[in-house]
């Protein structure tokens, strides 16, 4: 194929925006190019609204092609958390065909250079973003989210990650320079004279294996990570979340064609329902690099028998806040609603277990009692979720039957503070909408720490009476060391308690937010700024984003001759 992107082309169009995530990097100030805003998009070559849904459509009941080797059939795994009958189907390829493939394409992609890979996954972002209407209603009718934040975290949110990772993936490349002159006095005989010339070597094949709630959100840090730093990558989807992964797969393939690079640097791995690929690319000798985000079960496993490859995971956690003290309650209780209904409670960064004096807080509305504050916090979450308009907005529905199996079961482990409702979906009366519940349960009794000491996926929350502030950081301690987290948030008033909190977050390396009461959430993280996970408790070995997520993807090879 004749290249119709060129280089220089390229580099003019998307060197300033790298430049710029450099910086942003950097300095960690907030900065994006994708806006988030619906309204930002239907002009200047990107699709508005009824353009993206009328793209999402056609896409329905149809075969999805993509020119990739080895295809031996078609696979449809999907249901939409909505009941909307998608109807899609995707080439099935045999491994043995896109393993080869993949090896051959990368010989030449390494040689491109940090620079022109960089431009080129940002040229593949940029094709993204103008589709962004048209991935929200894949992401929506995929993973369940409300269609803004499908729209937000699927799109914009999702793409400012990507770019994150080619930033950190160009940084670490670039850090070492392509040529040197490197010349050694030897007194008065004549100077050792060498040319140097480092070239950064992909590690090899990436396999990427996505998850259902979030499948660009959690899947494009990995994908432009290895892609940047010059590693074919195999994007194997949730088998019931494909379509978004597809499209990603589809534009970087075109894109790479366009550039002059073989299409087969990024291929689709859909699989038939319980066929488990993952399992067997995982261990071949030509796989050297494993991004996974899901279940702690087979992360546990990935990083036990793949070891020729290097294994990233983020797998299960148990998020905690911690209530000590506030002064301004209503806005702890309204911060605290927001974050415990938003997309059901499927974000791995959802609060979980609420720590809370049994002598109960101390407020700027007075001292509140342990019931009183769980009581309070039940009457936030039925004021935020009054309205089923604004209810389904928020909630969106629930991913998979086993999501709604826990939310039934909740009642079973204490006394429910906040009980479940149903809520209907006036455009799909098939999705399933329920509220959070929350359920108050004695760090005292033993039998209540295998309720709380354990990831409960989903709209459900425990309010853990414990027996004071040290008692809680101290049970906050425990449970990042033994589950791990990926978020941890504080509420208090007292210096000392927040000096304390910090020490805890820091010896069991959790990402803390403190006194959140305003639009910003403890489950909520901005590209370029804050990092997701940090990749030092069990919850997750990798931080999204960071030097190390990208320097392992590569090393770097040295050429010596003679001046």
């Amino acid at each position: 194929m004749t290249p119709t992107l060129s280089p220089v082309w390229l580099i003019e169009k998307h060197r300033p925006t790298l430049d710029q995530a450099l910086d942003a990097i950097r300095t960690r100030a907030y900065w994006s190019p994708h806006p988030e805003h619906p309204k930002a998009y239907g002009e200047d070559g990107t699709l508005g609204a009824a353009e993206g849904k009328a793209a999402f459509d056609a896409l329905l009941g149809n075969r999805f092609e993509l020119d990739q080797p080895g295809v031996d059939g078609w696979t449809a795994t999907e249901s939409s958390p909505y009941g909307l009958e998608l109807g899609i189907s995707y080439p099935h390829s045999d491994p043995e065909a896109l393993l080869p493939a993949a090896s051959a394409a990368m010989p030449a992609w390494r040689e491109a250079g940090p620079e022109i890979r960089a431009v080129v996954c940002l040229e593949i972002l940029a094709r993204i973003n103008a589709r962004t209407h048209e991935f929200a209603h894949a992401v929506m009718h995929t993973s369940g989210q409300a269609f803004l934040m499908a729209l937000q975290a699927g799109g914009p949110h999702a793409q400012d990650r990507g770019l994150e990772a080619v930033a950190y993936a160009y940084a670490e490349q670039a850090r070492t320079p392509e040529v040197a002159s490197w010349t050694k006095p030897q007194g008065k005989r004549d100077p050792l004279n060498l040319t140097k010339r480092f070239v950064a070597v992909p590690r090899g094949l990436s396999l990427l294996v996505a998850c259902n709630t979030f499948p660009t959100w959690n899947s494009y840090p990995a994908l432009f990570a290895s892609l940047a730093t010059g590693n074919p990558v195999l994007v194997k989807p949730h088998p019931r979340a494909v379509l978004p992964l597809a499209l990603t797969v589809r534009i970087a393939r075109e894109v790479l064609g366009e550039a002059g690079f073989d299409p087969n640097l990024v291929t689709l791995v859909a699989e038939n329902e319980g066929e488990g690929v993952a399992k067997r690319l995982a261990t071949r000798p030509e796989v050297r690099i494993i991004d996974y985000t899901g279940g702690t079960a087979f992360g546990d496993w990935l990083e036990a028998n793949a070891p020729q490859a290097q294994v990233f995971t983020e797998k299960a956690g148990v998020n905690t806040v911690v209530i000590d003290s506030t002064d301004d309650y209503r806005g702890m209780l309204g911060n605290l609603a927001f974050s415990l209904s938003l997309y059901s409670g499927q974000m791995c960064t959802t609060p979980q277990n609420l720590l809370i004096p049994r002598g109960g807080i101390e407020t700027d509305d007075g001292h509140k009692s342990y019931d009183e504050v769980v009581t309070d916090l039940a009457t936030a979450v039925d004021k935020l979720l009054g309205d089923d308009q604004r209810a389904n907005a928020l909630l969106g529905a629930l991913v998979n039957p086993g999501v709604r199996e826990r939310l039934e079961s909740a009642p079973s482990l204490g006394e429910v503070a906040l009980a479940s409702r149903p809520v209907d979906h006036p455009d799909f009366p098939q999705a399933t909408v329920r509220t959070p519940t929350v359920v108050k349960l004695d760090s005292a009794k033993p039998e209540a720490e295998g309720s709380f000491l354990s990831e409960c996926f989903g709209p459900v929350s425990f309010a853990v009476a414990v027996d004071s502030t040290p008692s809680a950081l101290e049970l906050l301690g425990r449970t990042v060391r033994e589950q791990g987290a990926m978020t941890v948030g504080g509420y208090t008033t007292d210096p000392e308690v927040a000096s304390a909190l910090e020490e805890v977050c820091l010896t069991e390396c959790a990402q803390l937010s403190l006194n959140l009461t305003g639009g910003v959430y403890v489950n909520q993280t901005a590209a370029f700024s804050d990092f997701h996970g940090s990749g030092g408790n069990p919850a997750a070995n990798a931080a999204l984003c960071d030097g190390a997520f990208v320097a392992s993807r590569f090393r770097t090879v040295e050429v010596r001759r003679p001046a």
